[in-house]
């Protein structure tokens, strides 16, 4: 092989099998003809196998919320190269549709699901092989119910996106609830507060925690996530509809109890959109991953340019800017690997006039962190 031949298959080698510089993607889910008109809301875990499980609400009849729609899964025990076939988690029942996918991977390997329907019942189900097969669901509408003695909400949500165990082993996830003034079918997102719930027993019982106290200004908080930083505290990320337009953050030293009231991380732009963030460690340094539509310099602030931000103080200081995707997108969510491959799956329309798809893409913290 002459040099230049040796040289033009190093390029390629590495292009094909560097994830940084493997930015086109893999399409996970997209619209099927008679089928899915619209795939969404995607939820993204590594689990202790190493086997990548993505979720997404395949709507049915349009891409609204209150569209007919399924839980979907599909699986990848290669990274992301391939993909198994589109199992359905949870099945539309009726006019109820299945939204908001927010999965845990347990200390033990067992998957954590919860999810809700219609907007008014929230389920929990778990798998133990894998994501292979899942438990029948438990209804834990009775969770949410604790919460109306505080807030008399006719809308629940969890996540959406993966959530967390804590190092004590509490499983915990953000949830939103919303007091609409208008009636079913189409009732409103909003006014809204947000809180959590909370396991102690490995999923078999649900408890609610505090809630997220009102702070001046701070509108609608909705969907959220949570990391556990190195002190042990917990840090919540929240949606907001503020005219700061920054993302809501909110503390609490146990994850269920004393939230501080939400302030605005200055470096976090809020397109009013949900967002993932993801705690890691790279080389025993400590990181957190931020990812959302940073579309601060465009017009209008449309769902567009989806970035990357890393922090290595945490959340102090955002100190890389990180293109995923320039045109059009959505919600996501993050995985990271012991290798320290970054995981994106994302909302994208794989042409302007599409509905929504879901495509994975890939980096790497070593070239994270080298800005």
């Amino acid at each position: 092989m002459s040099k230049v031949a040796f040289i033009g298959w190093c390029l390629w080698f590495s292009m094909v099998h560097n994830p940084v510089l493997a930015q086109e993607g893999t399409t996970v889910f997209e619209p099927v003809s008679g089928q899915y008109s619209s795939t969404r809301i995607p939820a993204l875990v590594l689990t202790k196998k190493g086997t990548l499980l993505a979720f997404a609400a395949g709507r049915i009849e349009s891409a609204s919320d209150w569209a007919d729609m399924d839980l979907l899964v599909r699986r990848s025990e290669d990274g992301g190269d391939t993909w198994g076939p589109i199992q359905v988690v949870a099945e539309r029942a009726g006019s109820k549709p299945t939204d908001n996918p927010t999965p845990i991977v347990g200390q033990d390997g067992t998957i954590h699901l919860l999810y809700q329907r219609d907007y008014a019942y929230a389920y929990y189900t778990q798998s133990t092989d894998d994501g292979l097969t899942w438990s029948p669901p438990v209804n834990i509408t009775a969770t949410f119910e604790a919460f109306k003695s505080d807030y008399d909400w006719k809308v629940l949500a969890p996540g959406p996106g993966h959530s967390i165990q804590l190092e004590n082993g509490r499983l915990l996830v953000p949830v939103w609830l919303a007091n609409s003034d208008k009636l079913e079918p189409h009732r409103s997102h909003r006014p809204s507060r947000i809180a959590t719930i909370y396991s102690d027993d490995n999923g078999k019982t649900w408890e609610r925690g505090a809630m997220v106290p009102d702070a001046e200004g701070f509108k609608n908080p909705s969907e959220t996530m949570a990391v556990q930083l190195p002190d042990g505290r917990v840090m919540l990320s929240i949606r907001n509809e503020s005219e700061k337009r920054r993302k809501g953050i909110s503390y609490s030293k146990d994850g269920i109890s004393d939230w501080t009231a939400p302030t605005y991380d200055e470096g976090l732009f809020e397109p009013i959109c949900m967002s993932s963030i993801i705690a890691t460690q790279y080389k025993k340094a400590d990181y957190l991953l931020f990812l959302n539509p940073d579309s601060e310099d465009i017009p209008k602030h449309p769902r567009q340019n989806l970035t990357l931000k890393v922090s290595d103080d945490n959340g102090k200081t955002w100190s890389v800017d990180q293109v995923v995707n320039e045109g059009i997108s959505g919600y996501s969510d993050l995985a990271v690997g012991p290798d320290g491959v970054v995981y994106c799956l994302l909302e994208t329309k794989l042409n302007p006039t599409d509905n929504w798809s879901l495509v994975l893409k890939r980096l790497t913290m070593e070239n994270l962190v080298r800005h």
